[in-house]
């Protein structure tokens, strides 16, 4: 229960890694403010840990910075909202890059925006873990404004490390690799799809969505407070070969 006490505020808290954070910060103690633009997720969540439900669509900016003040004050951020639109980069629209920067990036610094703003109110201290991906790191085909998202997130969140660590706010990012949620897993499994991603990576797996949600709560805990500004792969090795 290393959280008894502790309030956390989670984006896309609906399904996937969102949900598996919720529940992992639910089970160590913390008051799970949970963020999803799907009602009937929010009220399977809300039945399982007592979380706190907040219905948003985070592509509207002036809907999440109304959600976070609906959220209040918080100990913990973790932004895990994300959406992806497969399009190759001669066929890029207007209406693709709009709804994946609008979700993955623009909500984001929107929320950290507003958590950092409250903590400052506060008296300082607090934690943000941003959800990234090795696709912001490696060029993955049809990924472009994805991608582009993503790595975008992790410059902002050093400047965001940098600029709230003098009120005690620390900032970081995990970057999973392939996360075996409902839908990654009905994408990936395709043997011929999936088996060229699988040898990349020395562990020879996928991750499970509470793999990075353990790791996330590691990021959040007092072991790694002298971290900041870091990016932290979970991948099982794919980056590093």
């Amino acid at each position: 229960m290393q959280f008894s006490g502790k309030r956390v505020i989670v984006t896309g808290a609906g399904k996937g890694i969102g949900r598996a954070c919720a529940l992992a910060m639910a089970a160590r103690g913390a008051e799970v403010i949970a963020l999803s633009r799907t009602q009937s997720d929010l009220d399977r969540l809300e039945g399982e840990i007592g979380s706190r439900s907040i219905r948003v669509d985070m592509q509207d900016p002036a809907a999440t910075r109304a959600a976070m003040a609906e959220a209040g004050t918080a100990d913990f951020l973790i932004n895990s909202a994300g959406i992806n639109v497969l399009e190759h980069s001669l066929d890029m629209t207007e209406a693709g890059y709009e709804a994946v920067l609008g979700v993955n990036l623009r909500a984001a610094l929107i929320t950290c925006q507003e958590f950092g703003r409250m903590r400052v109110r506060a008296g300082g201290g607090g934690t943000i873990v941003n959800i990234t991906s090795i696709a912001g790191h490696r060029g993955f085909g049809d990924h472009l404004c994805y991608a582009a998202s993503k790595a975008g997130l992790e410059g902002a969140s050093r400047v965001l490390a940098k600029e709230f660590g003098a009120h005690g706010i620390r900032v970081n990012c995990v970057a999973p690799t392939i996360t075996l949620t409902e839908l990654a897993a009905e994408a990936w499994s395709d043997p011929v799809k999936s088996e060229p991603m699988m040898v990349r990576h020395p562990l020879n797996r996928f991750a499970e969505a509470e793999e990075v949600a353990a790791s996330i709560a590691m990021l959040l805990s007092d072991d790694a407070k002298m971290l900041t500004g870091a990016v932290l792969p979970v991948d099982g090795g794919f980056l590093a070969v």
